[in-house]
This record gives structure tokens, sequence and C-alpha cells, in this order.
């Protein structure tokens, strides 16, 4: 990949082949030029990819209580969804764990 870059260094351009003005070499991983892709899409489009995030999580908060109500059993679900499930689980059991508050902990919001 290559970048032209702004006065202020900031990407404003991106090319997958080196063309005139677009010469700057970057990785394809590198954290900013996924800041540049991730600024280009549509606002409409950023609220939707936000939204699918936030429904993940509900949807997983709702198959947690029908199994908490017996409505469903966890292995009643298919294998690969319990696989994720489990996975999600221990990822934030561990996030969890690592944000350990005392009585004295305050969060300004």
């Amino acid at each position: 990949m290559f970048v032209s870059r702004n006065p202020n260094g900031e990407i404003c351009a991106v090319s997958r082949e080196k063309i005139a003005g677009v010469d700057e070499p970057i990785e394809l991983e590198a954290e900013e030029l996924a800041l540049f892709f991730q600024e280009s899409k549509p606002e409409a489009q950023r609220k939707l990819e936000q939204s699918d995030l936030q429904m993940a999580r509900v949807m997983e908060d709702v198959v947690n209580l029908l199994i908490d109500k017996s409505v469903i059993r966890f292995t009643d679900l298919p294998l690969a969804a319990q696989q994720k499930l489990l996975s999600r689980r221990e990822v934030r059991d561990q996030v969890n764990d690592d944000f350990v508050w005392s009585d004295d902990d305050h969060l300004s919001l």
C-alpha cells in the first residue's frame, strides 16, 4: 500500500500501487491506515457497525436469559454458537478479573 499525506502529516489518499503523488509505502496493518479507512466510511455505515456490535451483546444476553430460564439448553445451540459464547464468556471473565474495583476507587464521568 502507498499513501499521500496532507501538510499536517495525515493520510489523505491511498493506493494499492505506487502512483504519482501517492508513493509513500505503508504497512497494510498500520494503525493510521485502519483509522483512515474507518473515518472514510459514511457516517450511516459507522453507526450501523456500532449498532451491530451492540446488538451482538444484546443477543448474547438474550441467549443467556433463555438458558437461565430453562427455555433452551446450552447444548441445544449449534456447536459453533456454543464455542463462540464460551470464548466470549472467558474473555469477559478475564477482563472483569483485570478490572477490579475497591471501595476507594472512583470513576469520573
